[in-house]
């Protein structure tokens, strides 16, 4: 089982001793977010979660705390962004700061286990094409040998952002001018040792330098775990998503960021009213357990390759 921590929230930042409580208890609790009174219980042996995957602006709160995952594989997809507090209102400053944490987060784990995330990219009066490019470029130099990869997006427009993204007065580029963009981005990226991929775009930008990514990547997690793994695209995720299947521990409306672009909480009314809940010693994030849930337990398994094919010899 790969273990996503999360695509719902910023757990490293917001939730790191409770997500450190259920590793020491070995099991978690999640809501289904289509069915809330649906819970299943997910085991968090070392024996089935082949690898975690964390999702992270901010993993400064738990970096004092890596060797309690000393049993785990893991590795970390860092958000590092050239937008200012109008956008990411409660992301610490990124040069004083964020950029710091990455190259710390680095030199703890390897460069290989620090993917940078230059995204979601949205063009606006303010943040034009030409100050995504300096952005980019400015922290692409200050990473340099602190990752191998950086993985960039263009936003897209949920029902949860529609608001926020029309407020922004947001604009697209043309085919040919995203494809030059995206070409100045994959040039950038090279020169400071580093591959880029794309996340979920259906543009293909492989003329541009920047290959189709998996987040959650199969071919990194073998590297990782130095074994192969018999694992299928996940099916939850959009079609474009090329990550592999993973069980995601998360729960909306629970992410502190502030970004403007945020697809995972509805307001802050629902993310101040979710928080009220947290309690780090409760097996189910920013919530507790009531008498119409129905628990089952999930069933996980190790996706490793138990025997030595061919390709191996």
């Amino acid at each position: 089982m790969i273990l996503s921590v999360s695509r719902r929230t910023d757990i490293p930042n917001y939730y790191s001793e409770w997500f450190f409580n259920r590793i020491k208890e070995g099991f978690v609790y999640v809501r289904n977010p289509m069915n809330p009174h649906q819970v299943s219980r997910i085991d968090l042996s070392p024996e089935v979660v082949d690898c975690i995957v964390f999702w992270t602006k901010n993993p400064e709160p738990m970096m004092g705390r890596l060797d309690e995952l000393d049993a785990y594989n893991y590795y970390f997809q860092f958000t590092l962004t050239g937008y200012g507090k109008d956008m990411e209102c409660n992301v610490p400053h990124k040069k004083e700061k964020m950029i710091p944490i990455f190259r710390e987060l680095s030199e703890k784990i390897g460069n290989n286990r620090v993917i940078w995330r230059y995204d979601p990219i949205i063009f606006t009066g303010k943040y034009t094409p030409e100050y995504h490019l300096k952005a980019f470029e400015q922290i692409a130099a200050s990473l340099k040998g602190y990752t191998r990869k950086c993985v960039v997006s263009f936003v897209d427009v949920y029902a949860k952002n529609k608001k926020n993204m029309e407020l922004l007065d947001s604009y697209e580029l043309d085919k040919s001018g995203l494809l030059e963009f995206a070409k100045k981005i994959s040039e950038i990226a090279r020169e400071n040792g580093m591959s880029a991929g794309s996340c979920a775009e259906s543009m293909d930008l492989a003329e541009c330098g920047i290959e189709h990514n998996c987040c959650i990547d199969k071919a990194l997690i073998e590297e990782i775990i130095g074994c192969r793994l018999k694992a299928t695209k996940d099916k939850n995720q959009r079609r474009e998503c090329g990550c592999i299947e993973s069980v995601e521990i998360g729960t909306y409306n629970t992410c502190k960021n502030g970004c403007r672009y945020c697809y995972a909480n509805y307001s802050p009314d629902s993310v101040a009213k979710s928080c009220g809940a947290y309690n780090p010693e409760s097996p189910i994030l920013c919530g507790a357990l009531d008498e119409n849930d129905r628990i089952t337990e999930r069933k996980v398994k190790s996706l490793k390759e138990r025997q030595i094919s061919l390709f191996d010899l």
